[in-house]
C-alpha cells in the first residue's frame, strides 16, 4: 500500500474503510447516473489532495515539499495505491473537474496570466457544461477509455487563500507604514515559518503567495523586491520611499546580525587567550588578545552605525505617521467641509428652526381647541387631591408593615434572651436539698451529746 493511501484511510474521514470502493472506482460514469455521489467522489479527492500538499506530503524527488504547488506524476499515483483497490481509477477526472472549477490551476498559466484569477472565463466553466459541449461535437467522451493523469505542477487555490487570512490576522494590528513594508527576504523571514501550520515555505511557494496577494486579493505591492501590506488611502505602486524603508530595515537586521557573530567572536577569543595562558603559551595569548581587539573594535564600529540607522529609522517612522495623520486630517476637513455644506450654513438652519418653533405653537393651538370642543376639563385639584389620598395609604401600609417586622423582631429577641438565661441557669451548681440531712451526714462531738442544743 502506498504511504500516502496509508495516511489517508487513517486520518481522513472522506476515505474511511466503507467509503474506498467508491473513491478508487472508476466513477466517471456517475456524473450523469448519479451526480450527488459524482461530486461527493470529487470533492473528497479534492480536499485530499490539498491537504497533502498544505502538510508538505507530497514531494518530488527528494527536494522539499511544496505547500501551494502539486506536483502529478506517476510517483504520486503510486503513492496513493490502496491494497484492496489498486489505484485510483478516476484521479485524472478529479483535476481536470478542479481545473475547471479553478480549484487547481496550472503552474504555467498561473504564472502568465495577468488578469485575476476570479475573473470568470472560459476555462472557469463548469466542467459538466464544457464536457457536455464537447460531446456534442464529437471530440471527447469522457465517460469512456482510461482516464488518463494530467501530469504537471498545479497552484492550490484553497492552501494560498488560507494563507492570505494568515498573513491578515498577522498583519490586523500594523498600522504604521514602517511596520508594513518589507524587502522579499525579510518577508520571507518574518512568515515563511508562520503562515502554514508547522510548515516552512519553499522559494517557490512564496513566488506564487506574492503573486497571488498581489494580483488576485490585491492586499499587498509587490515589484518584485519591495513589498507593502495595503493600508487604505495609501497611493498605490511601491514608491522610493518604501523601497528606503525596505533597504534600511534590511540594512539593520544585517547589522545586528553581525554583532551577534562579532559578540561570538570576541567570547571565543578571550577564551583562547586565557586557556592559552593556562598552558603558559604566551605567543598563542598574545595572537588570541590582537585578534579581540580588532574585533572589539570592529563591533564598536557596527554599533555606531547601528545606532545611527535605529535614529534614522524613528524619524522616517515618525514621519510616515505624519503623512498618515495629515492624510485622514486632511480627508476628515473634506468631510465636514462636504456635510456642512449639505447643511446649508447658518441661515438654512435657523430657518428651519423657526418653521420648527412655527408649527409647534400651531400644534399646540390645534390640541388646545379638540380639548376644548370635546367639553371635558381635567380638574388638576382633583386629580391631586387623589393622588395624595394614594400616597397615604401606601404610606400607612407600609409604616404597618414596619411596626409587623418590629414586633417580629423583638419577639425573637426575647426568645433568644429567655433561652440564654435558661442556659445560664442550668449551667449552675445544685442547691442542697434538706438540712438535716446535712446535719446527719455531718455528725460532731456536741451534736451527738446534745450540747449543740442547749440554750444558754
Amino acid at each position: 500500500m502506498g504511504e500516502l493511501a496509508d495516511y489517508l484511510i487513517h486520518n481522513d474521514p472522506s476515505f474511511s474503510r466503507s467509503r474506498l470502493p467508491a473513491r478508487y472506482s472508476d466513477f466517471r460514469s456517475q456524473r450523469t447516473l448519479n451526480p450527488d455521489g459524482y461530486q461527493a467522489n470529487i470533492s473528497a479527492w479534492r480536499q485530499a489532495l490539498s491537504d497533502l500538499v498544505a502538510k508538505g506530503m507530497i514531494s518530488h524527488r527528494g527536494s522539499n515539499p511544496d505547500h501551494f504547488i502539486l506536483k502529478l506524476d506517476d510517483s504520486l499515483l503510486r503513492s496513493l495505491e490502496c491494497k484492496e483497490f489498486g489505484l485510483p481509477l478516476a484521479l485524472g477526472t478529479v483535476v481536470r473537474e478542479s481545473t475547471a472549477g479553478r480549484d487547481f490551476i496550472p503552474l504555467t498559466d498561473f504564472e502568465k496570466s495577468q488578469q485575476s484569477i476570479y475573473q470568470r472565463s472560459w476555462a472557469g466553466l463548469p466542467w459538466s457544461v464544457m464536457s457536455w459541449t464537447l460531446q456534442q461535437l464529437g471530440v471527447v467522451d469522457p465517460s469512456r477509455g482510461d482516464d488518463k493523469l494530467p501530469t504537471g505542477q498545479y497552484v492550490i487555490v484553497k492552501n494560498m487563500e488560507a494563507a492570505a487570512k494568515e498573513l491578515g490576522d498577522l498583519m490586523a494590528d500594523k498600522v504604521s507604514r514602517f511596520d508594513r513594508v518589507f524587502s522579499r527576504a525579510q518577508f520571507q523571514k518574518a512568515f515563511s515559518a508562520a503562515l502554514v501550520k508547522d510548515q516552512r515555505l519553499t522559494d517557490t511557494d512564496l513566488d506564487v503567495l506574492l503573486k497571488f496577494l498581489s494580483r488576485d486579493k490585491e492586499v499587498i505591492e509587490y515589484d518584485g523586491t519591495t513589498i507593502r501590506i495595503k493600508c487604505s488611502g495609501e497611493q498605490g505602486g511601491i514608491t522610493k520611499d518604501d523601497a528606503a524603508i525596505a533597504s534600511l530595515k534590511e540594512l539593520t537586521e544585517s547589522l545586528k546580525h553581525q554583532t551577534d557573530i562579532l559578540n561570538t567572536r570576541i567570547d571565543e577569543l578571550s577564551q583562547t587567550a586565557k586557556d592559552a595562558v593556562t598552558r603558559k603559551n604566551r605567543v598563542s595569548a598574545l595572537a588570541a588578545l590582537k585578534s579581540k581587539k580588532i574585533a572589539e573594535t570592529s563591533l564598536a564600529t557596527r554599533y555606531a552605525t547601528l545606532n545611527q540607522l535605529e535614529e534614522v529609522a524613528a524619524k522616517l517612522e515618525q514621519a510616515a505617521d505624519n503623512v498618515q495623520l495629515v492624510n485622514v486630517m486632511e480627508a476628515s476637513s473634506g468631510a465636514l467641509k462636504s456635510l456642512n455644506e449639505q447643511v446649508g450654513g447658518t441661515d438654512r438652519v435657523d430657518a428651519v428652526m423657526d418653521r420648527i418653533r412655527e408649527q409647534t405653537t400651531a400644534t399646540d393651538e390645534i390640541s388646545a381647541i379638540m380639548a376644548e370642543s370635546t367639553g371635558q376639563v381635567v380638574d388638576e385639584g382633583a386629580l391631586d387631591d387623589e393622588l395624595e389620598a394614594m400616597e397615604a395609604q401606601e404610606r400607612e401600609k407600609e409604616e404597618e408593615k414596619n411596626k409587623s417586622k418590629a414586633a417580629e423582631e423583638q419577639k425573637a429577641r426575647e426568645e433568644r434572651e429567655t433561652a440564654e438565661a435558661q442556659k445560664k441557669l442550668d449551667e449552675l451548681p445544685a442547691v442542697p436539698a434538706d438540712t438535716e440531712e446535712i446535719r446527719e451526714k455531718e455528725k460532731t462531738p456536741t451534736a451527738e451529746t446534745g450540747i449543740a442544743n442547749l440554750a444558754i
